[in-house]
């Protein structure tokens, strides 16, 4: 089985379910940084996974745009600004306050990994993408003016996101227990790739091959959770980047049991169950269309199955 991210909305009844307390994350708080890690550790080890999946950033400040959502613990639900963003000029570059990757950052990390039950291994990345990090700083149609305008702007903020994500990357993968490097880089939507493939592969995909080599260098495989139709890139990610499994799949873009059908002789077919069955179906249709899936995929090998995306806070509790 593999999971991307259970929200807390959902995490709560669940482990409300099985006799624990729900205690809130409270940064800087001992004992409820740890009253959180713990249940967290225990819902991923009681549903039956053999890891722990646990990603956190960079503090990357950039605008955005809150709204209500009464799906979410804290009721609100937070949308990257699509307009204008904070670089949008070489002074604007000049001027932000780029951040370092310092000790403190993987506290969390090395808590999850000293407090997992035997047999189990951490699955982690840098939360945020080379690709949504840069599109949210500068702005999604002011990066698309400036992949012609200002490319070498855009190619500067690329670097200096990239390369802290490499220093962050050295530091990740001196944690023990780590098995996979799982990262998100949404570069899709319904009906093809964000951007043109071209400034894909100029832009972005170097610095994803980056990512994978040093997990590789350090024995372990390198995960992509990418939403959206990117798969006119499938190749690239494939042979280039050397990524070894694919994750996030929607039926109405290409299941995953075509996508195995496609690829899965080079690479491996993560999730699957599309998240419209699970906010909308009954319990009984869910584990048909999961036993389907399963005996669809599973025979082939190179499969895990899971959600098609996330377990997000709108997904009712009982079809997970």
């Amino acid at each position: 089985m593999v999971e991307y991210i259970v929200d807390d909305a959902v995490m709560r009844p669940i482990l409300e379910d099985m006799g624990r307390e729900w205690v809130p994350f409270r940064e800087g708080n001992p004992e409820a940084e740890a009253g959180y890690w713990d249940n967290f550790i225990e819902l991923w080890f009681r549903m039956g996974y053999d890891f722990v999946r646990f990603e956190i950033s960079l503090p990357f400040p950039s605008h955005s745009r809150l709204g209500e959502d009464p799906t979410k613990l804290d009721r609100s639900r937070s949308w990257a600004e699509t307009h204008e963003g904070v670089i949008v000029t070489w002074e604007d570059y000049e001027r932000y306050p780029w951040p370092e990757v310092e000790d403190s950052l993987f506290r969390h990390f090395e808590y999850i990994s000293g407090h997992l039950p035997d047999g189990m291994g951490l699955i982690a990345c840098h939360a945020g993408g080379i690709y949504e990090h840069v599109s949210e700083l500068m702005g999604y149609e002011n990066l698309c003016i400036a992949l012609y305008d200002a490319p070498d702007l855009v190619e500067a903020v690329c670097e200096a996101v990239g390369s802290r994500m490499v220093r962050f990357y050295d530091r990740l993968l001196q944690i023990d227990r780590l098995v996979a490097i799982f990262q998100g880089d949404d570069m899709g939507f319904r009906s093809g790739p964000l951007l043109s493939p071209e400034h894909l592969r100029r832009f972005f995909l170097p610095w994803h091959k980056k990512f994978a080599d040093m997990a590789h260098g350090s024995g372990i495989p390198y995960f992509l959770h990418s939403c959206g139709n990117i798969y006119v890139l499938m190749d690239d990610l494939i042979e280039d980047v050397g990524i070894d499994a694919k994750h996030s799949f929607e039926d109405a873009i290409l299941p995953a049991y075509e996508f195995q059908r496609r690829y899965g002789d080079r690479v491996g077919t993560l999730g699957g169950v599309d998240v419209d069955v699970l906010c909308r179906r009954t319990p009984q249709e869910v584990r048909r269309c999961v036993r389907d899936l399963i005996e669809r995929c599973a025979p082939k090998g190179r499969f895990a199955v899971g959600s098609g995306n996330s377990i997000p806070s709108y997904v009712p509790p009982r079809t997970t």
